[in-house]
């Protein structure tokens, strides 16, 4: 329709409700084929991150190394490249769109996997996993992106609870299959043969993905009409401001995670404390082997089994979460109520998942501590699961309705976070249960987590009125 100010066209979806170029209208068969593709290759890169864990011991016997730092460190600095990929890769997705990324990235993280299986030394592994870990994070990045530009809020909830699964479930199920292929033919076998599972998803991901981005469409479909009738006035409904020049727009894409993440509090707050649950599993996972081989006398297949636990107990949480999140905002629109982002932080869901976590941690803690039968442990790591998930899944999809327009920065910004914390706090982690013992080091995290348990209820009950204060109010 024109614009009589300025002679633009503007280009919208016409109707926007029904127009079939617009991903909130794909048939649902469509929408679930790019969530499940997402989903797999989410599975598969934290996957990766935690499957060296139970074979630690056998690639420093292969290095010839004794370094205390280089056994955590292998495994969190993948976590560290989690933390870099997001300033970059999710600006990018909103400028460039969502599914060049994709194909970008993973064809990267494919090559940098068997990197680290031809590794010659320590710091080339390393290295290796750092770039991985870079690459691979753009799923876990933008993946909500996706689910938001395709999803009305009120079925948000499931797909976000479908494609976190792999960014929790994964870690878990890592270290079960590296523990099983490690001990049988050695621990570079376990990346060709993720090389090859990465490989065959990347090929379907070319095949299935579609740009879902909304103010990417639009532009291309701007770009249509102008070379089909020569009129240069045909204009996306959501093109930047004329008085931003296209080094203008990329400059603030490339800086609006860090933005979100430095100036708004709420963001601030609710990121620090998926930050602290966060590098408080990689911390476990990076132990685990050393607490299930010294005090259980374990083999390396089977402290690879110690993480199935925690899976089931994910396992469990992500259906709770995912069915439990959507309903209520069913009902609060079945009852003419206006749907706030706040309504993703029930207590419901808030309450059990801020509870459980640290209540596993000291199950888990003190159960070692004593020496209790190894299955003790096992039910205080499936309880921190549990918990973990919910309050995941429960400030993602919060974070994603709140700025639903940024939704990939804002959930970069809470990667970034929680990568550069993860990939730091298990350097240490050793050294503090050496210290404090396994009891009282794991009732020191328990304790963190305790004191941020009330974050997410008082962002749920007030954070409609922080998001309205002026003083909060940033450019982005």
């Amino acid at each position: 329709m024109p614009d009589k100010a300025s002679s633009k066209i503007v280009v919208a979806w016409e109707p926007e409700d029904t127009d079939p170029g617009n991903p909130l209208n794909w048939p649902a068969w469509k929408k679930w084929a790019n969530v499940l593709v997402i989903s797999t290759i989410s599975f598969l890169v934290p996957l990766v991150s935690t499957m060296l864990a139970p074979a630690v011991q056998l690639v420093m016997q292969d290095f010839h190394t004794s370094s205390a730092t280089f056994a955590t460190f292998c495994i969190s600095i993948f976590v560290l490249g989690f933390a870099s990929g997001p300033l970059l890769l999710a600006p990018l997705s909103e400028l460039y769109g969502r599914v060049i990324v994709y194909h970008v990235t993973n064809v990267f993280f494919f090559c940098f996997t068997i990197m680290c299986a031809v590794s010659k030394s320590e710091g080339m592994l390393l290295a290796a996993r750092f770039l991985s870990g870079f690459a691979g994070v753009a799923t876990i990045t933008i993946g909500s992106g996706t689910i938001a530009d395709m999803m009305p809020r009120e079925e948000r909830g499931r797909a976000v609870a479908i494609w976190s699964v792999g960014t929790i479930l994964g870690p878990m199920v890592g270290p079960i299959i590296g523990g099983c292929v490690a001990e049988r033919h050695g621990w570079r076998w376990m990346f060709w043969i993720l090389s090859v599972a990465i490989g065959l998803v990347t090929i379907v991901a070319f095949l299935v993905l579609r740009e879902t981005n909304q103010s990417v469409l639009l532009e291309r479909k701007a770009s249509k009409l102008r070379r089909a009738t020569g009129n240069p006035n045909y204009r996306s409904q959501l093109e930047p401001a004329p008085n931003i020049t296209p080094l203008e727009h990329f400059k603030r894409a490339i800086v609006r995670p860090t933005k979100m993440l430095l100036l708004w509090p709420m963001v601030t707050i609710l990121c620090s404390y998926v930050a602290l649950l966060y590098s408080t599993l990689y911390l476990l996972f990076a132990t685990y082997s050393f607490v299930f081989k010294d005090v259980y006398h374990f083999t390396t297949f089977s402290a690879g089994l110690v993480f199935f636990a925690g899976g089931v107990g994910t396992l469990i949480g992500i259906p709770y979460v995912g069915i439990l999140s959507d309903r209520t905002l069913k009902q609060r629109m079945q009852a003419g109520k206006t749907i706030t982002p706040e309504d993703r932080l029930p207590l419901i869901i808030t309450l059990p998942g801020a509870l459980a976590f640290p209540i596993g941690l000291f199950v888990y803690g003190w159960s070692v501590e004593y020496n209790c039968h190894w299955i003790v442990p096992q039910i205080g790591t499936a309880i921190t699961g549990f918990g973990s998930i919910l309050v995941f899944i429960a400030i993602q999809t919060y974070l994603m309705d709140a700025f639903e327009e940024y939704a990939a920065s804002a959930v970069g910004a809470n990667a970034v976070l929680r990568g550069i914390v993860a990939a730091l706090v298990p350097l240490g982690g050793l050294d503090l249960y050496h210290r404090l013992g396994w009891g009282w080091g794991n009732s020191v995290l328990a304790f963190l987590a305790l004191a941020f348990a009330p974050v997410p209820m008082l962002m749920g009950a007030y954070g409609h009125k922080i998001r309205g204060m002026e003083r909060f109010q940033v450019e982005l």
